[in-house]
């Protein structure tokens, strides 16, 4: 990787000598060229450090990975996840009429639609007032229970379509081991009414199993009858056996599948809060949007790629210019929750130190992703994007129209969308300061370097289909890094230790007592907090 990145090295200090303001000058084709549209979202990155020679040498460079062998390698089942030995198939969930998408030569579309049509079944029961509790009420409110992939893009996508709910059920969310997150949760629901999911799935998740088994007694403490659990819960697992243990029936497990990784999921029944939120229907256009986004990723020259560029353009800023954090701020309070998702995605898949070849990898792997939503950041952290010491790439997204937004407040928030990214590129000069106001120390603390870089993704609408479109984007940009990057995209054994460790602290809370293996500072705390604790 060294070679192929010292390849940009030249290309970084030209560029990083020439102001982006420049660029657009000495090339009046420019914005074109630094553009495309694929599945209804527009890219501008016009606006990134980045000159025809420079993206050359990015596509070389991608084409030395041998990136388009690999992209079908994905959209086969081939395994590109070797330390499980399994293969990462999320895009046939989009498709399942896809033929080539198989698993141990077994095609895996037929499965696939089976469980798209039994969640179908589930959500017009459940919206018809068929589907019944213990007591013969209908079910008004469903609480989803998962953590992770099982939690964050479920979650992402109900509160992006709020426009959409049908509240036929309502739909809710327990994630946080904290006992304050599902005390809120259930404090606001009639047991009688409320139907759990239960989403993970080894089934052995421990936060996900404690919550499920507080919601456990939360119904049996009101609802006594044998069949309580089996009419209040659902389970969508790749361990169904544990489930029907737990006491869900047989028929209200939904499977998940191995072949899928949990922070890709949530295009399988891990969705199923979202058919149940929007309606079939609604779920079934999110999943032709995402397919709209493989099929251009699959099928377009590395060139014309909006993926690929983007995730090009992410290692560009990273290797060659040195930024070491990656900021997302979606224009739209509906998507306050992509940055988390997208931590998750990026930083989970790609926050890797070993190679493929089983070697340490030559330099930095994923940046430090964080954001929020504007136009609230812009009083929050833009003062460090402005004037700080940092080098922070900016990802706007930016839908041009909103269904429930005034005129007034719409033209504000994408006005102030297209400054924000204008005003990090162009900058402030000292002299454009004093001409502004005489006095030269003030002028020096206005001066704004600019040339901070950024990419603008635009939809004229957040719909389902362009909501799956830019979820799709950011899910193949990650594996096309990851492919740069030469690492696996799919694992992440690094959060295996601290749940090995946890369990152990567990038991010796159990025991009221702390064992002499951990540190003094570990021994210290536990010791504290049972004093606290009382026990």
């Amino acid at each position: 990787m060294t070679t192929l990145t010292s390849l940009l090295v030249p290309h970084a200090e030209r560029l990083l000598a020439t102001p982006t303001l420049r660029l657009f000058t000495d090339d009046p084709a420019r914005l074109p060229d630094f553009s495309l549209d694929a599945a209804g979202l527009h890219l501008d990155y016009a606006k990134q450090r980045l000159d025809r020679p420079a993206r050359a040498a990015l596509l070389a460079l991608a084409e030395a990975r041998q990136l388009r062998s690999r992209i079908e390698d994905l959209f086969r089942g081939a395994l590109v996840n070797p330390t499980e030995h399994r293969p990462a198939l999320h895009t046939a969930l989009r498709n399942p009429d896809d033929p080539s998408a198989c698993v141990d030569g077994q095609a895996v579309g037929p499965l696939v639609a089976a469980t798209l049509q039994r969640m179908d079944q589930l959500v017009d029961a459940i919206a018809n007032g068929q589907s019944r509790g213990a007591s013969g009420e209908a079910i008004t409110d469903v609480v989803n229970l998962g953590i992770g992939g099982s939690h964050l893009g479920p979650q992402l996508v109900c509160d992006a379509l709020r426009d959409l709910h049908t509240r036929r059920p309502r739909v809710h969310f327990v994630s946080n081991v904290d006992g304050g997150d599902i005390d809120r949760c259930l404090s606001t629901l009639v047991p009688a009414r409320t139907l759990f999911i239960v989403a993970s799935k080894s089934f052995t998740t421990p936060e996900t199993a404690l919550n499920a088994r507080t919601a456990e007694a939360w119904i049996r403490q009101a609802l006594p009858g044998p069949d309580a659990i089996a009419r209040h819960f659902l389970a969508i697992s790749a361990n169904p056996a544990r489930a029907v243990a737990f006491g869900i029936a047989a028929d209200n497990v939904l499977p998940m599948w191995d072949w899928v990784g949990g922070r890709y999921s949530l295009w399988s029944a891990i969705g199923l809060p979202i058919a149940l939120a929007v309606g079939s229907a609604a779920f079934r256009d999110l999943l032709a949007g995402a397919r709209a986004m493989d099929q251009h990723f699959r099928d377009s020259p590395l060139a014309a790629n909006m993926p690929v560029l983007l995730a090009l353009i992410g290692l560009w800023n990273s290797d060659a210019l040195g930024a070491e954090t990656q900021a997302l701020v979606p224009y739209d309070e509906r998507l306050t929750l992509f940055p988390p998702w997208l931590q998750q995605l990026e930083m989970e898949s790609n926050g890797k130190r070993i190679t493929l070849d089983n070697q340490p990898v030559s330099g930095h792997t994923a940046p430090v992703v964080w954001g929020g939503v504007g136009t609230n950041v812009q009083h929050a952290f833009f003062q460090l994007l402005h004037q700080g010491t940092r080098r922070i790439p900016v990802d706007f997204i930016l839908p041009l129209s909103h269904p429930r937004s005034p005129p007034a407040h719409h033209d504000m928030l994408v006005a102030n969308c297209l400054a924000q990214a204008e005003a990090l590129m162009v900058g402030r000069s000292r002299a454009a300061s004093l001409a502004d106001n005489p006095d030269p120390t003030l002028a020096l603390h206005r001066e704004q370097p600019g040339n901070q870089p950024s990419s603008l993704l635009s939809m004229t609408a957040l719909t389902p289909q362009t909501l799956g479109a830019l979820l799709a984007l950011y899910e193949h940009k990650t594996f096309v890094q990851g492919v740069l990057w030469n690492i696996n995209s799919f694992d992440q054994w690094g959060v295996e230790l601290g749940k090995q460790l946890a369990a152990t602290l567990l038991a010796e809370m159990a025991a009221g007592a702390a064992s002499r293996a951990h540190d003094a500072s570990t021994r210290d705390l536990l010791q504290r907090y049972l004093a606290a604790r009382g026990g």
